[in-house]
């Protein structure tokens, strides 16, 4: 096994400690079986998630040192804005407190009710800002990206077939713009194609319809396109970022993945009335249109990230790490989606527990028990987070997929930590026949996964006797 070279060394350590197996299952049963609710401080490795638990660098810092926190146009905004449009090249940038802030803002003024909006795969909270304006958010991911086990190199790539039978079904009118994710998130971290993506746009600008990019792990993309499809091996980072963008409208931006910030995000549009009405409701719930709800030292920082995260030897180590941890767990007997995706290594749960229906949310079993078993925080992308009753049966509609997402946060974990991660998870899996199912005690209606309370099934030990 090739391990993979930081192009860093570290400058600043924090102290983290493992708090004993008493009291992780105290504070578990506590949080409800929720990992959103473990103290973080009681938290050993922390792979719950990739968004704004990056390490920044040195420069980075110093940019916030220097930030300019003028109330209007800023010096740290104009450097923000001129490196947006070296990378996305769109004609408006408007900055946001975060990425879910640019979808609702975006989506306030793009959506009506009863409007479709097709993505390879939505996330939570870009399903929930469509849904919560009325409209259907619709995937379209390929049909290899709904199998874990098949080893297609994008796996993020939208269907053209499953696009033209939504534009059938429910009418160009419904459908006010289609949005592709890169990489797609909940399908595993996998990246959609240049192929795919000039061909999605295509399809879009013969029918007018705009097309937008949730672009917030672009970076990442970019380097699996260099990697793996034939004649992009010798074209630069931003060259094929730019080249994505190029064919799209527009983009929603979470800074907290690719940008290497801790807080904030953006939204790009080439559109002018789309951009007036949403400026317009940006000075109403964020700010002024040149800060956005941010500091100027968050814009500063965010400027900086982007730059450095074109890097072609930060890239090779990120993902070269996450796949790392890919090839540990497979040697320890845990399946896994393949290939490795980008900023995370997902474990199949329904493939790990087929004991346990996807109605007791095997996902949030698994995540339950790696953290009683080793201090580790890991997320559900499943049943738990996706899984609905149906609204004219009563009956429960599972999520296609049942994972465990293990996503690596940015320059943080050594691969020694990475190793502990491996070695636990394979402890579970040679007990998984003992781990039992969980039902929900408390579940709020949008975004469930988040606030819910669980308990193992019939009540008792979350490991059976």
């Amino acid at each position: 096994m090739e391990l993979p070279l930081e192009p860093y060394r570290t400058k600043v350590v924090e102290r983290i400690r493992l708090v004993s197996r008493d009291e992780r299952l105290a504070l578990l049963k506590r949080a409800g079986y929720n990992l959103f609710w473990i103290p973080s401080d009681a938290t050993y490795i922390d792979l719950l998630t990739d968004s704004g638990t990056s390490a920044m660098s040195d420069t980075q810092w110093a940019a916030m040192i220097k930030g300019d926190e003028a109330y209007a146009c800023s010096s740290s905004f104009v450097d923000f804005e001129a490196t947006i449009h070296s990378i996305f090249g769109y004609k408006h940038v408007i900055p946001t407190h975060q990425g879910r802030a640019a979808e609702d803002l975006f989506f306030g003024v793009a959506l009506r009710p009863g409007d479709v909006v097709p993505n390879n795969t939505h996330f939570d909270t870009t399903r929930a800002n469509v849904e919560s304006k009325g409209a259907v958010a619709l995937d379209c991911v390929i049909d290899e990206g709904l199998r874990p086990d098949c080893p297609h190199p994008f796996k993020g790539n939208m269907s053209l077939a499953k696009l033209e039978a939504a534009l059938a079904q429910y009418g160009r009118e419904r459908v006010p713009l289609v949005m592709l994710t890169i990489t797609n998130n909940s399908g595993g971290g996998q990246p959609a194609s240049l192929e795919n993506i000039r061909s999605v746009s295509d399809f879009c600008r013969q029918r007018g319809v705009p097309l937008i990019f949730d672009a917030c792990r672009f970076a990442e993309n970019a380097f699996f396109i260099r990697e793996r499809e034939p004649g992009q091996g010798n074209r630069s980072i931003q060259e094929i970022a730019q080249e994505i963008f190029s064919l799209g409208d527009g983009c929603t931006m979470s800074a907290k993945k690719d940008a290497l910030v801790n807080i904030g995000g953006f939204l790009c549009l080439n559109r002018d009335d789309w951009a007036e009405a949403v400026t317009n409701q940006l000075i109403l719930t964020e700010g002024f249109p040149t800060y956005g709800g941010l500091a100027g030292r968050d814009l500063a920082a965010i400027a900086q990230g982007l730059r450095e995260v074109l890097d072609l030897e930060y890239l090779r180590y990120r993902i070269g790490q996450v796949a790392y941890l890919g090839e540990l767990l497979q040697n320890k007997g845990v399946p896994i989606l393949q290939p490795v995706g980008g900023h995370a290594v997902y474990i199949d749960a329904k493939a790990m527990l087929p004991h346990i229906a996807p109605e007791c949310f095997p996902g949030q079993a698994l995540t339950a028990a790696l953290y009683l078993e080793a201090g580790i925080r890991a997320v559900e992308i499943g049943s738990l987070m996706f899984g609905r009753d149906d609204a004219v049966t009563g009956r429960f509609v599972p999520a296609p997929l049942e994972l465990v997402r293990l996503a690596v946060p940015r320059r943080v974990y050594s691969l020694a930590q990475l190793a502990y991660v491996a070695e636990a998870c394979g402890r579970i899996a040679a007990a998984k026949s003992r781990l039992r199912g969980l039902e929900i005690e408390f579940a709020p209606p949008v975004l469930r996964h988040f606030r819910a309370r669980l308990r193992p099934v019939g009540g008792g030990d979350l490991f059976a006797a």
